[in-house]
């Protein structure tokens, strides 16, 4: 053996030293203070506070779902509806307004204010007043109604008025939106309305006084601008039939419509 080779207990002490320096430099590399890490797991009280979204903050709507130019048997004019809201999921200040007009007169039509409330998913109360436009006496009514989705699809609106002289209405309303493709959409919508007693300042009868069904074909460039064409097709009833005639109005009409859509 040569003089210059270590015991083997010197061997084993210098395989040790050079084992645990690699180890010891590679934990120093790769630790962290436990305040550095509970820095990084939870971030502070105030920035959790700043990402929570306020899903019940109260926003704003305006949709004129027709705005549009016809042509029938009983002439050529503009006809509208629109509605807008603003208020939180539960609670909403609602208008809406629909009528037509021929002559540059409004012949009919009416403008509501809701406090609309939700009581189930998807539907809601809506309680307010009513103020009718157009030719003959302007009556007020008091309105209670509901709004909603039904499992199909399709948006409903029921709505029963009283008015100050002890009249009663209701209107029915039922919309269906179906989607050919991602621009090109077919919107059918019916109303009808009911009256308890023959007003014949208006022209209205008792009963159901007419019923509409309308087909409209649009066009999204985008969600807040459509184009649309379309068909609508109106039918008086009793004595607003009669009262048509009288004026010399047919109680059937067809009207071809061109408009716009205009959702901000």
């Amino acid at each position: 053996m040569s003089k210059c080779a270590l015991p083997l207990g010197a061997w084993f002490f210098v395989s040790a030293v050079c084992l645990a320096l690699p180890l010891n430099a590679s934990a120093q590399s790769t630790s962290m203070p436990m305040s550095g890490m509970t820095s990084m797991q939870s971030p502070p009280a105030a920035s959790m506070q700043n990402m929570d979204m306020n899903d019940n903050a109260s926003r704003g709507m305006l949709l004129i779902d027709q705005l549009e130019y016809a042509n029938g048997y009983n002439g050529n004019g503009p006809m509208w509806e629109a509605q807008g809201w603003y208020g939180n999921d539960n609670d909403k200040l609602w208008l809406r307004s629909e009528g037509e007009g021929s002559h540059g007169r409004i012949d009919e039509g009416d403008i509501e204010a809701f406090w609309s409330r939700l009581f189930f998913a998807f539907w809601s109360t809506q309680l307010g007043i009513r103020h009718d436009l157009g030719i003959g006496p302007h009556h007020d009514w008091a309105a209670f109604g509901i709004q909603g989705l039904t499992p199909y699809w399709v948006d409903l609106e029921a709505t029963a008025y009283a008015s100050g002289s002890g009249r009663l209405a209701a209107r029915m309303r039922a919309e269906y939106t179906l989607r050919f493709t991602q621009r090109w959409v077919l919107q059918p919508e019916f109303e009808a309305n009911l009256y308890d007693k023959d007003d014949p300042a208006q022209r209205i009868g008792d009963g159901v006084s007419n019923a509409q069904l309308g087909l409209r074909l649009r066009y999204e460039i985008s969600k807040q601008f459509a184009p649309y064409v379309g068909l609508v097709w109106t039918r008086r009833f009793g004595t607003t039939a009669s009262f048509a005639r009288e004026d010399r109005i047919p109680a059937f009409d067809r009207q071809f419509v061109v408009g716009l859509r205009v959702w901000l």
